[in-house]
C-alpha cells in the first residue's frame, strides 16, 4: 500500500495558466477529433491522472468501469484531488482542476515528479466535453462530492463522513452527444488495449476493467509484476528466441528513469522496437530511441570484433543488421519531458540519449561476456543480414532509379492521375486486370490513380530484402506510390498519394491479398499506417432491385435489413457480386470510388504489440499458432462481413 501523505499535496501546488473558454467550441484542438478516437481519448485522460499518482508512488490500484447508462467511472486509491481553497482562483482546488484549462499538479514543485499529462488539459477538457461529471474524493476519512454539467459546477463541494476506510479519487462522466455526434458508445477492446499497455509499463500496478453494460458482467484484470519484460515476452511468445532470458536494464540518473527489455528471435527478418516516455508511446522516436539504437550497434560490433567474427579491415555491422529479429521496449520517465509537437510523439530531451547509452551499454556488455554462445548467435544472425545486404543494395539501387516522379520511370501498369498534389491524390491498388480495367474506366482521372497487381504479393514476413526488392509487384508498389527504401527515414514529401486504398474482392482470396499487402506496409514502412495513409475500400456484396429502384448492400446484414422494409410477398431480385471484375465501371464508381457515396476504412494501429503478434501468427513460418488462432477466432469471421 502506498504511503499516505495527503497533507503535503494541497492547493498551493495547483498552478493556473489559462481559462477554459474555447474547448466546447473547438474540441478538435484538444482531443484531435470528435470521432471514436477522440471519444476514447477522454477515458485515457482520466486514467492517465490515476497512473500519474502511481508514478508518484501514491497509488497501486485503478478501476475502470463502463456503466449501463453510457458513462465511464475511473477510481483509484491515490491521494485524492486536493479540495482546499486555491489561493489564486478562490475556488476549491478540485473545482479549479475541473474548470480551468492548464490547471494541475504537473507544472510546479511538489505535485508530481513525473507525469505523462504535460499539457495539463486532461480532466478539465473531459469536463467541458461531457454531458455531466461526478467527482468523489476521499481524504482523511471524509468524502467530497461535486457534480458538473457541460463544464459548470451544478452543486457545491459537499463533504460527508466516509464510512469506508479508503482514499483516492473517483471520476464518472458521460460524453456529451452535442459534441460527439457520430458515436458516444465506448468500444471495450480499444480501452482494454491501452489499459493493458499501461499495466505493462507500470510494474505492479493493478488495473481492473469492468463492462457493466450487458446482461453479464465482463471483467479483466491487468497486473504485471515483470513490467516491460512481460511485455516483450508477450510479443515474442509465437517466435523462437535466440536467448532464453530477456535482457533487462533498469536504472535512474539525473532524475531520468530508464527501463529496457531486449529479446532477439531467430525466425524474424524485422525488428519491433517500441518507445515510451512517461507512459506515452513515442511513435516518431526521440532521444531515448536514438540512444538505444546507437549503443546496440556499437556494443554488438565491439563484441563481434572481440569474438573475431569481424576481422581487421572489415566493415562494421549496420544498425539494421544488429536489430534484425529484435523485439524491444524502452520506457523512460523524465521529470521535465520535452515533447516535439502537441501530439507528444517524439521525445526531445538531449540528456536522455547519453543516459540510455550508458545504462544499456553496461548491462548488455556484461550479459554478452557471460553468455558468449548467445552473443555468437546474435552476431551470426546480424552477419547473415549484412552478407545479404549487397544483393539487396543492388536491388535497392534499381528501385531508386525507378522512383523518380517522371511518368517514364513509373510502372507501365500504373494508370496515373493528372494531379501532382499528393494531398489531393489517391491510388487504388487492385488485384487482376479485369478489376483494374473497370477501375480505370470508372475513376476520376484528375485525382484517382489505379495500380493493378498480378497474383498475390510476396509474403515479406518470410523474405529478406534481396528477395523483396527483386519482386516485380513489390517494385511496382514502391515506385508507384513513391515509398522510398526500407530502413531509411520516412519522407512524406516523396509520397505520391496521401490515400493508398486497398481494393480487393470480398471473399477469402481477397482477404488473403489484403493481408499480404498490409504485411508489406506494416513491415516495410509502418509510418504509412501510423500517419493514416492506408485505407480499405469497401465494395458492395449485393445489388437489390425491386421494380425500377435498386440499392447496393455491403453485408448480409444490410441485405436482410433492406428486404425487411419490403411489403410481404414483394418481388425483388438479388445480384451477388463475386468480384470487382463483375461490376460495370459506373457501378464501381458509384459504390466504391465516388467520395460522395463510397465507404472507406482508414487503418490505424492502436496496439502495436498485438499487431506485431498477429502478423507473426498469420504470416510467419509456424503452422501451429496459425491453426490455433483460426480455430479460436474463425467462427467470429463471416466472410460476407469481412472487416480487416
Amino acid at each position: 500500500m502506498p504511503e499516505i501523505v495527503t497533507e503535503t499535496y494541497n492547493a498551493n501546488q495547483i498552478q493556473v495558466l489559462e481559462g477554459l473558454e474555447a474547448v466546447r467550441k473547438r474540441p478538435g484542438m484538444y482531443i484531435g477529433t470528435t470521432g471514436p478516437k477522440g471519444l476514447h481519448h477522454l477515458v485515457f485522460e482520466v486514467v492517465d491522472n490515476s497512473v500519474d499518482e502511481a508514478l508518484a508512488g501514491h497509488c497501486d490500484r485503478i478501476l475502470v468501469e463502463l456503466m449501463p447508462d453510457g458513462s465511464v467511472q475511473v477510481s483509484d486509491n491515490g491521494r485524492g484531488i486536493p479540495i482546499d481553497i486555491h489561493p489564486k482562483t478562490g475556488k476549491s482546488a478540485l473545482e479549479t482542476v475541473l474548470t480551468v484549462l492548464h490547471a494541475g499538479g504537473k507544472f510546479g514543485d511538489g505535485g508530481y515528479k513525473v507525469s505523462g499529462g504535460l499539457h495539463g488539459v486532461g480532466i478539465s477538457v473531459v469536463n467541458a466535453l461531457s454531458e455531466w461529471v461526478e467527482v468523489s474524493v476521499w481524504r482523511l476519512d471524509t468524502v467530497y462530492i461535486q457534480r458538473y454539467e457541460r463544464g459548470f459546477p451544478v452543486t457545491e463541494l459537499i463533504p460527508s463522513k466516509s464510512e469506508e476506510k479508503r482514499r483516492g479519487t473517483q471520476v464518472r462522466f458521460k460524453p456529451d452527444p452535442q459534441i460527439f455526434t457520430t458515436q458516444t458508445e465506448f468500444e471495450y477492446d480499444i480501452i482494454a488495449s491501452r489499459l493493458k499497455e499501461l499495466a505493462y509499463l507500470n510494474a505492479g500496478v493493478k488495473i481492473e476493467y469492468c463492462d457493466r453494460r450487458g446482461a453479464e458482467l465482463r471483467t479483466d484484470i491487468y497486473c504485471y509484476e515483470g513490467g516491460i519484460r512481460e511485455y516483450v515476452a508477450y510479443m515474442t511468445r509465437d517466435k523462437e528466441p535466440i536467448h532464453p532470458d530477456i535482457i533487462y536494464v533498469n536504472g535512474e540518473r539525473d532524475n531520468v528513469v530508464v527501463e529496457v527489455a531486449l529479446q532477439w528471435c531467430i525466425d524474424s527478418y524485422n525488428d519491433n522496437v517500441l518507445g515510451f516516455a512517461n507512459n506515452i508511446r513515442t511513435i516518431d522516436g526521440g532521444t531515448h530511441l536514438e540512444g538505444l539504437k546507437t549503443v546496440l550497434t556499437r556494443t554488438m560490433n565491439a563484441t563481434a570484433r572481440r569474438l573475431k567474427k569481424i576481422k581487421e579491415g572489415e566493415s562494421n555491422l549496420a544498425g539494421e543488421n544488429v536489430r534484425e529479429g529484435l523485439t524491444a521496449v524502452i520506457s523512460v520517465k523524465v521529470t521535465d519531458p520535452e515533447f516535439e509537437g502537441q501530439t507528444k510523439t517524439k521525445l526531445g530531451n538531449t540528456e536522455v540519449r547519453g543516459i540510455v547509452d550508458s545504462f544499456v551499454g553496461e548491462v548488455l556488455n556484461e550479459y554478452l561476456e557471460f553468455h558468449p554462445a548467445v552473443a555468437t548467435s546474435i552476431i551470426e544472425k546480424a552477419l547473415q543480414a549484412f552478407n545479404a545486404a549487397e544483393a539487396a543494395r543492388r536491388a535497392r539501387e534499381l528501385v531508386r532509379r525507378k522512383s523518380a516522379l517522371e511518368s517514364s520511370t513509373l510502372p507501365g501498369k500504373l494508370a496515373d492521375c493528372s494531379s501532382r498534389d499528393p494531398k489531393l491524390s489517391e491510388i487504388f491498388i487492385v488485384e487482376g486486370d479485369s478489376a483494374g480495367g473497370s477501375a480505370k474506366q470508372g475513376r476520376d482521372r484528375h485525382y484517382q490513380a489505379i495500380l493493378p497487381l498480378r497474383g498475390k504479393v510476396l509474403n515479406i514476413e518470410r523474405a529478406d530484402d534481396s528477395k523483396i526488392y527483386k519482386n516485380n509487384e513489390i517494385q511496382a508498389l514502391i515506385t508507384g506510390c513513391g515509398l522510398g527504401i526500407k530502413g531509411e527515414d520516412f519522407n512524406e514529401s516523396q509520397l505520391r498519394y496521401h490515400k493508398i486504398i486497398l481494393l480487393a474482392d470480398a471473399d477469402v482470396d481477397g482477404a488473403h491479398i489484403r493481408t499480404l499487402l498490409l504485411t508489406f506496409f506494416y513491415r516495410y514502412q509502418r509510418e504509412l499506417l501510423d500517419r493514416g495513409f492506408i485505407y480499405i475500400g469497401c465494395p458492395p456484396l449485393y445489388k437489390l432491385e425491386r421494380g425500377k429502384t435498386a440499392q447496393y448492400c455491403y453485408s448480409d446484414r444490410d441485405l436482410q435489413a433492406a428486404i425487411a422494409t419490403f411489403p410481404p410477398n414483394a418481388n425483388y431480385n438479388i445480384q451477388r457480386f463475386k468480384g470487382l471484375g463483375e461490376m460495370m465501371p459506373q457501378q464501381l464508381w458509384e459504390t466504391t470510388m465516388n467520395p460522395a457515396t463510397r465507404s472507406l476504412k482508414r487503418l490505424t494501429i492502436e496496439d502495436a504489440a498485438e499487431a506485431d503478434r498477429i502478423f507473426t501468427i498469420l504470416m510467419g513460418d509456424k503452422v501451429a499458432p496459425r491453426r490455433e488462432f483460426i480455430e479460436t477466432h474463425g467462427s467470429k469471421l463471416g466472410f460476407a462481413d469481412l472487416d480487416i
